[in-house]
């Protein structure tokens, strides 16, 4: 375990090494082999004739996201619900360093991403990649002194990206560029991305979620309105319409589902393009008003629509009560009558004998591409109203989104079990709807949101109310969310983990920074690699997170040591024989073992015997 995030050049290196063996050569990509591998799928155009997007800090975006991280994560239980069983997760923290620190634990294991992140309407602020060519500790340093509540000052955080710049538009997507190529690795193969965003980057984001999920791999955009009552900003057009666009893993073939179909009159069995069929319909499955009496066999029906009956046909009471034949350009087989039958699908046949039929239930319809109320979706003006009311008649945060909208998305593929991330929480909207449709439908899905702790305003009626950071509104507004359904809903759905992006607990070895001024310092941390201020709790949890496990996962507290999933075991405070032992008797028997190698007190006996005990047991042992 080398401290650090997972190495994305190595990982995707490995990939393609696992796929194409035959284009390497000495450990490197040949070209020449590549060529002959891919023939005519290669792009032999000069770059300047290629359709492709490029913008100045292209090269430094995708750098960005190559560099590794050792930064870890905090856990904060008395900023979170139920810490010991909760299933859902907020993060405090850049989102891009969170994103890197995910990599190893959520690789391929998110179903949905939903991400609201800056417009870039000139008065947007964020922070631009180059301000990550740092450290952590570096990067504190710079934002500056924290407030008396442990707060990043904003000083230096963000800047504002006016469109007086030269690189306006490249600095957006040099922000965006890295963070989506990282929830790319998280999704799963059958995941779905969904990007909010208005009409000033629409299309470059079209272009750069093309280059990094695949055009192959754009499911579609849906327009949302949002506003009855937009603002009077332009001479030429009201904006009332925001965009939501979608891209899939790469191996999502299911339908997404949308609102169920309702019907206000029966649907007919027939269609003019269908081939002729017979179907035999069961005594008592047909539903008319005809008079009681046997209509005989022949061609009825209108002249448009004719439908020929192969049977005497015997009506009483408003029912055949014999089977009737029919043949007709059905839109149905009779395995799928049958079916539909035994589904309460009713069977009706009109006075001049046309037949139709009503389902008792629809399926869930594809969903249009226009998000509005006729899909039940409300606008920002009422999200915002809503907010309002369940902060106690406070304005906490502007132009929030809808819960119906992240509801509606949300349910287009999600199901019982399955893991959404949001990296731009915002209000923590989407914490809202999951928790609500788990209440609804007795669901377990989960949630991860990132949100930065970017300070209010002072003069904001957000911070006059005690909230001094974003971050801040997005826990209490989950926390007033589950007060609210406490009691309505299985409690192991109810509750979050709260954590904190922190450097790590861990001195890091620089042997490329090694000087005459700072060996004595470095050594040091090779000796005892331990911070002299960092906690067990910390602790745990980076070597949790470093070694590939969940934030959720199931941890036992043996006293001595923790055992992680039934297969990692941690000792942090105590080593022996003894407890070598009783960690070798756990049952199921582990698969790894962490220990602090100071644990051992230079006892290199007590070492070497633990390691070889842990080897013939089967365990695989590190120290740090």
């Amino acid at each position: 375990m080398d401290g650090q995030s997972l190495n994305i050049k190595q990982t995707d290196t490995a990939r393609l090494r696992e796929l194409c063996p035959g284009i390497f050569s000495e450990d490197k990509i040949d070209p020449e082999k590549f060529k002959a591998a891919f023939g005519d799928d290669i792009d032999a155009a000069p770059p300047n004739e290629r359709y492709t997007l490029n913008w100045a800090g292209k090269a430094d975006a995708y750098r960005i996201l190559q560099e590794r991280t050792a930064a870890t994560l905090k856990p904060q239980p008395e900023l979170s619900v139920n810490f010991d069983t909760a299933e859902n997760v907020f993060i405090e923290g850049e989102n891009l360093e969170v994103l890197k620190i995910l990599q190893k634990s959520y690789y391929n294991k998110v179903k949905c991403i939903i991400i609201d992140p800056p417009y870039n309407t000139g008065n947007d602020s964020f922070i631009y990649p180059d301000r990550f060519k740092e450290n952590l500790e570096e990067y504190e340093k710079r934002v500056g002194e924290r407030d008396e509540g442990g707060y990043l000052m904003k000083e230096g955080l963000f800047r504002k990206n006016s469109k007086e710049n030269g690189h306006y538009h490249s600095n957006w997507l040099s922000m965006m560029l890295p963070r989506l190529f990282l929830a790319r690795n998280l999704m799963r193969d059958d995941g779905v991305i969904f990007v909010h965003i208005d009409d000033n980057e629409v299309h470059n984001l079209r272009m750069v979620m093309n280059e990094v999920f695949g055009e192959d791999n754009f499911v579609g955009q849906w327009n949302w309105f949002k506003s009855a009552t937009p603002p009077n900003l332009s001479k030429k057009i009201k904006k009332n319409i925001e965009y939501i666009l979608c891209y899939q893993r790469g191996n999502n073939n299911g339908y997404f589902k949308g609102i169920r179909k309702t019907s206000s009159s029966d649907d007919p069995m027939t269609k003019p393009q269908n081939t002729v069929k017979t179907l035999i319909f069961p005594p008592e499955s047909i539903s008319t008003k005809l008079k009681d009496g046997v209509y005989k066999v022949g061609i009825y029906g209108t002249e448009k629509f004719p439908n020929e009956l192969l049977s005497d046909m015997v009506i009483e009471k408003g029912t055949n009560q014999n089977e009737a034949i029919f043949k007709n350009k059905f839109v149905w087989l009779q395995s799928k009558l049958d079916e539909e039958l035994l589904n309460g699908t009713r069977i009706s046949l009109s006075t001049n004998l046309v037949l139709s039929y009503k389902k008792a239930e629809y399926g869930e319809e594809v969903p249009p591409n226009l998000i509005d109320e006729t899909v039940g979706v409300d606008t920002t003006e009422n999200a915002g109203r809503y907010l309002t009311e369940l902060f106690n008649g406070k304005t906490v945060f502007d132009y929030p989104k809808p819960v119906s909208l992240l509801k509606y998305l949300i349910n287009f593929l999600v199901d019982n079990g399955d893991l959404i991330l949001d990296f731009f929480a915002g209000s923590a909207t989407v914490a809202q709807a999951v928790l609500e449709l788990n209440q609804e439908d007795n669901g377990n899905r989960k949630f991860i949101l990132v949100q930065l702790p970017e300070l209010c305003d002072k003069d904001s009626k957000a911070h006059k109310s005690g909230y001094k950071t974003i971050a801040d509104i997005s826990r209490e507004r989950i926390r007033r969310v589950i007060r609210n359904l406490d009691g309505n809903a299985d409690n192991s759905c109810l509750g979050f983990k709260s954590y904190k992006l922190s450097p790590s607990n861990f001195k890091v070895w620089r042997s490329e920074e090694i000087t005459e001024e700072n060996i004595e310092r470095q050594l040091e941390a090779f000796i005892d690699p331990v911070k002299p201020e960092s906690q067990v709790e910390d602790m745990l949890v980076e070597l949790i997170l470093k070694s590939g496990y969940k934030l959720t996962e199931k941890v036992e507290n043996f006293g001595d040591f923790y055992y992680i999933n039934n297969e990692l075991v941690v000792a942090l405070t105590k080593i022996n024989q003894e407890i070598a032992a009783k960690i070798m008797n756990l049952s199921p028997k582990p698969q790894k073992a962490i220990v602090l190698d100071r644990l051992f007190e230079g006892s290199d006996e007590l070492k070497t015997n633990t390691a070889l005990q842990m080897r013939d047991a089967g365990v695989e042992f590190r120290t740090i």
